[in-house]
């Protein structure tokens, strides 16, 4: 790896140096070949046992610079003034043959100053979870952190039981968060806020200008976010602003989950009890989160607050805007639509809604009418039969018929996605020594869009027994 650690040149007041904790004997789980070619890494030299001790945190690599990054964060709408990396190593930033910087972490990589009491460890079923969700929003289109590496470490955590230690190698853009900047706005820190949004400017937006331009470009890159995860019924789970990334890319694959049957008001993570970041919620709660970025780049948009809350408000007020035709385009796109008309948003909605009241499961409804039929997927199917032909004129008043349509849908509508009880069976699996099922589920999630319709792997409606609830792991 070609280090260059700009947030180690950062004031030390941003993070604590810190190298990774060492385990006892480290395994490997996988290397991720698709990525590491993009980094400009041999995915054969990163399985030999040197790097797995990388990856464990047995080794610091030549160049690397370890730290864990503070911040803080709105959790569940409660203010948390310091939370920071307690499981998380940054190794530093690998430069790749292009130009392109990757940061580096090892998620699992023990305590920090951060950790808050907790252990600082991951065991095998997040990190499998991580890495092939994460992998799995890439193939399909999402930005979002990237697995390069997951390995064992041979020694027991301990959670609802005793289970396997594992450490993840997560790459990304940056990990600059909306948390980040509110670490340090709390403490009125205004050198630290401007270092931060120079970083982010040239990490992210290389064209936007000042603290307004930052704030433009972040609320128009989460609007797009959002709006893309829903048209993948994917329920983020735990949407706190530590969580909520200036880049616009998807971060923390904790209680996330896809949508099964349909239903707007879904929750799956064990900790919302309340519904905060439930399926149709995560738009009002990416703007709200974006109104504390907001009001942490205050100070920099201009030396009197009172002047800078104007603009500042004017730049969240075009959110609304942004993810609603984001989202439309996205929708229109699922039902084979290449123009737009004011009666769109009227006919996905009425689709949805039938969704929701016959319990039909959201990917396989548009996989279905991808492929030439959905009624399978209603308790009644008479409910799609009087939607259908509303859909069929809308597709004549552009000149195409549903079957002209439908090569397009089936690009943009998956027929595989990471679906719980297919990532369960995976970890049990794991746990027990086996990792053939982790195995051909990360390839099937590489080609989401390519299955066969006799794929065993191919996204079955769950069963009555499938996973209803998912966890942090920490």
């Amino acid at each position: 790896m070609h280090f260059d650690n700009s947030y180690a040149r950062l004031p030390e007041r941003m993070f604590s140096r810190q190298d990774p904790v060492a385990v006892v004997a480290p395994g490997l789980i996988a290397i991720n070949p698709r990525l590491a070619a993009e980094m400009g890494l041999d995915p054969e030299v990163l399985a030999r046992p040197d790097w797995v001790d990388v990856f464990a945190g047995n080794r610091v690599p030549d160049g690397a610079e370890p730290l864990a990054q503070a911040y803080a964060g709105h959790q569940f709408g409660g203010w948390v003034p310091q939370l920071g990396d307690g499981r998380a190593i940054l190794l530093g930033e690998h430069i790749g043959p292009d130009g392109r910087r990757w940061d580096v972490q090892l998620k699992g990589a023990g305590r920090t100053m951060f950790s808050r009491g907790g252990d600082g460890r991951a065991w095998v079923g997040p990190v499998i979870r991580e890495y092939l969700v994460s992998e799995a929003m890439h193939a399909l289109g999402v930005p979002t952190t990237r697995a390069l590496a997951a390995v064992t470490t041979g020694e027991v955590v301990y959670r609802e039981a005793r289970l396997p230690g594992a450490v993840l190698t997560r790459v990304a853009s940056s990990h600059l968060r909306v948390g980040t900047f509110q670490f340090f706005a709390a403490r009125g820190d205004t050198e630290a806020l401007r270092l931060l949004t120079d970083m982010a400017l040239a990490r992210h937006y290389p064209h936007a200008e000042g603290a307004l331009g930052l704030l433009g470009q972040a609320v128009a890159a989460q609007a797009r976010l959002v709006a893309r995860w829903m048209a993948l019924g994917f329920i983020h789970g735990v949407m706190n602003t530590d969580n909520a990334h200036v880049g616009g890319i998807t971060i923390d694959y904790g209680p996330c989950a896809f949508l099964d049957a349909y239903h707007p008001g879904r929750v799956f993570s064990s900790i919302d009890r309340s519904g905060r970041y439930a399926y149709a919620n995560q738009p009002q709660i990416a703007v709200w989160n974006m109104a504390q970025l907001a009001s942490c780049l205050l100070p920099l948009i201009d030396a009197d607050p009172n002047r800078a809350i104007e603009p500042a408000t004017a730049v969240l007020h075009g959110f609304e805007a942004a993810w609603q035709a984001e989202w439309l385009a996205q929708f229109r796109a699922k039902l084979g639509l290449a123009t737009a008309d004011e009666g769109d948003r009227a006919l996905i909605e009425g689709l949805l809604d039938r969704m929701a009241d016959g319990e039909a499961d959201f990917t396989r409804t548009f996989r279905a009418l991808a492929e030439g039929g959905a009624e399978a997927e209603f308790r009644d199917p008479a409910a799609l039969r009087a939607w259908e032909p509303l859909w069929h004129a809308r597709l004549a008043a552009e000149g195409r018929t549903p079957e002209q349509a439908q090569t397009a849908m089936r690009a943009v509508n998956p027929a595989i996605i990471p679906r719980n009880h297919r990532i369960e069976a995976a970890i049990e699996a794991a746990v027990a020594g086996d990792l053939g099922p982790f195995r051909a589920l990360e390839a099937a999630l590489a080609r989401p869009f390519d299955a066969a319709p006799d794929d065993p792997l191919r996204a079955a409606p769950a069963p009555a027994e499938a996973v209803h609830q998912t966890f942090c792991g920490t």
